[in-house]
Order: structure tokens, then sequence, then C-alpha cells
């Protein structure tokens, strides 16, 4: 590799390359880290903790398990459907080790959704959470592939009685597990005890076979599978684990795990990345019930905090969370969309911990980039590229712009997909001789730091100008009235389109004008909202990100229905 701006940028002790080849396998890597860490902890959920040593032998018995299934073989792929417990790291390298792909599913996923994405995937086993089963029932008829299925429930890797507490409180007494009927299913404990009385055997798995299809979140049309290999993430893990050792200690942390493992950026960064670390997730199955989340990070010394601008933000507005201990912070992350400014401001305020922006998707495995963590960060950008991987801005027709110019991102590195499943032509539109096209515009700054702009998809033209909704956004949540915010495009005959933002106030006393004046303090004139609509609430994914996309088709909705 050549000398890149951003080397000059990295912090000592982070290579400039990986050797994505250091391991043969996923399955390989992970079981170099329970034999490396085995006494130490590796998560903790509900006061119960799971040693590195347990999660070898529990998910070699889930992987012998599935190799004594006549229907399962190598290659075959197992959708897992359930939030942050105990049992999901354990199916997933139990999976992984035998050989299978793993289809991540939202347990939110309505039926026409697992549908989909089973039927496409072409899953032949899946592992779901009770709370979740009675909808699996109603798509089961339509998957025909589907035929192994294993149910858990909230409890099952506990020891007596706490086991039999927490199913009968989360059954019966929370009602959170509405009737289903699946007389085909096992439980994932017999599951776990036939594999006991079987052999696993090791496979020879290699850096090229498929690990995962990790659907995108279907914000543009078709939810699509990004074919992630084994090599593909074992090279992210690897790049972040070059990150993370600028700060941190292998076997001496603890992350806060609230995203979901099954997002791509908590499945690598905290789940495989702490496997390499040998540190311990502190999983948090609801990071909505805040009032159980803060309760949960009263109990742990944790050094690490990963999540989204959304959460921090949530998290920032209640009192109690002030009240924590944060002396053992030493890193903190936020990835999945963009940081605000106003956030990571006061999130430095509160915890003494800067907030880390980093970048990627999940055609990514996920991480492009991410800000040093010697405190050399520079807020409001995705910092420099990671380990072997380059970043470049390029103009409609691929060519590369001046520094500083706008255009959209491209990256090559170990870590990008091998295309979408069976989509060739989808393929075909994303990846140019190794180049990924992200569909974000950002800019290069000096020392080799990005900036994002925005989506492209989202950019809003008025009147020939590029308007972005991140910049109108962070300036709304700079106002100390304003708690959420979201900017669309919406038609406009005078200048094609108009700014319309949606805000959720902070202090109901927040008024339009007073808004207004805000905004004309902070933006030019053709960024200024034309429209402005205050929410109680704004939708968000699962995992906390604003739905622009959803707010601009109710609005689309709307304005179809006006007679003309």
């Amino acid at each position: 590799m050549n000398d890149y701006p951003w080397y000059a940028s990295y912090p000592a002790g982070m290579p400039r390359q990986i050797n994505p080849d250091e391991f043969s396998s996923l399955a390989a890597m992970l079981e170099a880290g329970f034999k490396k860490f085995g006494p130490k902890v590796a998560y903790l959920h509900m006061g119960v903790q799971l040693t590195f040593a347990q999660l070898d032998e529990l998910s070699a018995q889930f992987a012998a398990f599935l190799q004594s299934q006549p229907g399962l073989q190598k290659g075959d792929r197992i959708a897992i459907q359930m939030p942050n417990t105990l049992a999901y790291p354990i199916v997933m390298f139990g999976a992984l080790r035998a050989g299978l792909a793993v289809v991540n599913t939202n347990p939110l996923y309505t039926p026409r959704e697992m549908e989909h994405q089973f039927n496409d995937s072409g899953a032949k086993a899946i592992v779901i959470l009770s709370n979740f089963a009675s909808v699996l029932e109603k798509v089961l008829p339509h998957t025909p592939a589907l035929k192994t299925v294993i149910v858990t429930d909230l409890g099952d890797l506990m020891a007596f009685p706490k086991r039999q507490i927490v199913n009968f409180v989360v059954r019966n007494v929370k009602k959170m597990v509405p009737a289903y009927r699946l007389p085909q299913a096992i439980t994932l404990r017999q599951a776990l005890s036939l594999g006991r009385r079987a052999k696993f055997t090791p496979l020879a798995l290699t850096g090229q076979d498929i690990a995962f299809i990790q659907y995108t979140g279907g914000t543009t049309g078709v939810s699509k599978g990004a074919v992630l290999t084994h090599r593909n993430i074992m090279a992210n893990v690897l790049q972040m684990r070059g990150v993370m050792l600028t700060k941190l200690n292998e076997g001496n942390e603890t992350i806060v795990t609230a995203l979901p493992l099954y997002h791509i950026f908590s499945l690598t960064v905290n789940c495989f990345g702490f496997v390499m670390l040998g540190g311990a997730n502190l999983l948090i199955t609801n990071p909505r019930d805040m009032k159980a989340f803060i309760g949960d990070l009263k109990k742990v010394k944790f050094t690490v905090f990963t999540g989204v601008n959304t959460l921090f933000n949530g998290l920032l507005n209640q009192a109690d969370f002030k009240t924590l201990d944060f002396s053992g912070l030493k890193v903190s992350v936020g990835g999945g969309m963009a940081v605000q400014q106003a956030v990571a401001e006061n999130w430095r305020k509160v915890t003494g911990c800067h907030l880390a922006e980093g970048y990627g998707l999940t055609e990514t495995s996920p991480v492009l980039s991410c800000n040093p963590l010697d405190g050399t960060h520079r807020l409001g950008t995705i910092g420099i590229p990671v380990s072997s991987t380059q970043l470049k801005v390029v103009d409609e027709n691929g060519n590369t712009v001046e520094k500083g110019s706008p255009g959209e991102i491209w990256a090559t590195g170990p870590q990008i997909m091998q295309g979408y499943w069976q989509r060739p032509e989808e393929t075909e539109k994303v990846l140019t001789d190794g180049w990924f096209s992200t569909g974000d515009i950002g800019v290069e700054l000096d020392g080799g730091f990005f900036k994002i702009v925005d989506r492209k998809k989202d950019m809003i033209l008025v009147s020939g100008f590029n308007v972005y909704p991140n910049e109108v956004e962070d300036v709304l949540a700079l106002h100390p009235k304003v708690l959420e915010a979201a900017a669309i495009g919406v038609p406009d005959a005078k200048s094609t389109e108009a700014v319309k933002v949606f805000v959720v106030k902070k202090d109901p006393t927040l008024s339009e004008d007073e808004l207004r004046e805000h905004c004309k303090e902070n933006l030019t004139g053709y960024k200024l909202p034309k429209y402005i609509e205050f929410r109680p609430e704004l939708p968000k994914t699962n995992v906390g990100k604003i739905l622009r996309r959803a707010l601009k088709e109710e609005e689309m909705k709307k304005r179809a229905a006006v007679p003309s």
C-alpha cells in the first residue's frame, strides 16, 4: 500500500495493514479466543455470567446438534431471530462452527418481512425467541425450506431456579409471549441436550465460505442480503482490534451492548471484537426501557460504550443517567447514523469521555473509518479509514474530486462484501473493480479525515442548491428545547423542493417562531425550513435510526390525498 494522508493521523500502535488471513475462518478465530480467555467473563445478562469456556462448550454442543440434523449441511442458511440474550452468541457461534451461514432477522419483523427474508435466503433452520413465535406460526406455511425450528425462552440459559422464575414472569405476569402452536419445534435446551450426546466435528472452513447473509434495512426498496464471508468479518474484527488496542487492554474491558447483536455494528465490534479482546459484553435486551437500562449500568463497571445518536441522546435526557459512575469509561463510539454535535458535546460533559464517531455499512462488515481513540478525534467527522482500507470521493462519473469538494464516497478493503445474495444486477450497481459505492455524500478533509454530508438519496434540491438534511438536523439539535428532529424534502412549485422538519420538543414552551429564528441565525436562506411540524415522537428502526423515508412516504400520501 502507498502512504495515504490518513496514515499520519494513525495513533501509535495502530497498524497500517492487517492480515485478513491470520485465521483460517471465524470458527478458528473464535476457538483461539475461547482458549486464550477461558475463565474470563464473556457475557453479563440479568445478573448471570457466561465465561468464554462456557461459551466454547455450549456453542460446540449447538454445533453438534446442527451437524446431527439430516436436513442440514455445510453452507445451508440458519435464521436467528432474537434480541440480546445469552442464547444469541451460543446459537450464532455454534452455527458458524457447524459451517452454516447465519441470517440475522429483526425480532420485530412483520410476517411479510419474515417471509421475504426466509424465502430469499432459503433458510432451512431458525432459532427464535418464544415472544415472537406466534408470528413465525403464520409464516411457516409460506416458507417451504424452513424445516428445523428451535424455540428459546428468555431465561433458558440461566440456572435453576432463576430460569423458571424468569420464564414464568415473562409468560404469565408480563404476558410477553402470545400463544403459538409449532408442533414441529424443539426447545433450545433440548437441542443443547441432544448436542451433548452427539459429537462436534470441526470442519475445514475457509475465509471464502459464507458466514452471514446480512440483510440491509430496506430503506431503498426491497431488503437485500449482503453476502459476508468469514474473511470479510475476520478482516473487520482485526481492523477494529487495531483501533481498540490503542486505548483498551486485553482481558480487562466491559462493553455496554445496547444495540442488538443482530445489527452488523454490534455484531462485529461488540460480539466478535470482544472475543478477540477477551472482554465482557453487558447485554441490554430492551434499551428503550431507560429505567431498567440505567439500573443495569449501575451494577457494572463498564469501560466501553457503543450506540447510535438517538440512544446517547435518550440516555442524556434521563436524570438518573447523570448519577452513574463513569470513572471507568475509556471509549464511547457512535455508529449506525450521524452523531450530532450537540449530543457529542453533552455526552463528553456528562461522562467525561469523548464520543468518537465511526462509519460503515452492512455491505462493509461494517466499519470503514473511525475517529482515533487517543484524543486526536475531530468532532463532526467520521474519522480516518481503518487499516487496509481506502476511501475516495468521486463525482457522478466515478472520477476523484478535489479535496474538500463533496461527492460520493467509494471504499475498498478486505471487509467489502462479495455482493448481494442472488442479485447480480444490484451487485453490479455498487461494485466497480473492487470499489464499493456507498451512496453517501462526503468530503475529504486535511489529514485523511472524512466527513459525511448526507445520504445521496436524502439530499434536498432547493432552487438548484443542495441541502443536506444532516446539516439542518444538527442546527435544530443545537436548540436547547429540541429533543429530536428530522428533515426531508417536499415538492415545491417555485423551488422544486422545500425543506420540511419534524421536531420533538424537549421543552413544551418551544414555539415555531422561536425555532425559525434559531434557524435564521444558523442557516443560509435556501436551507431554512419552509414547514415545521411538531410531533410527540419520530418513527425509528429497532436500533434507533430515525426513518426519514417513513416521514417522506407519509407526507407524500397526505399531499396526494389533498385535491389540487
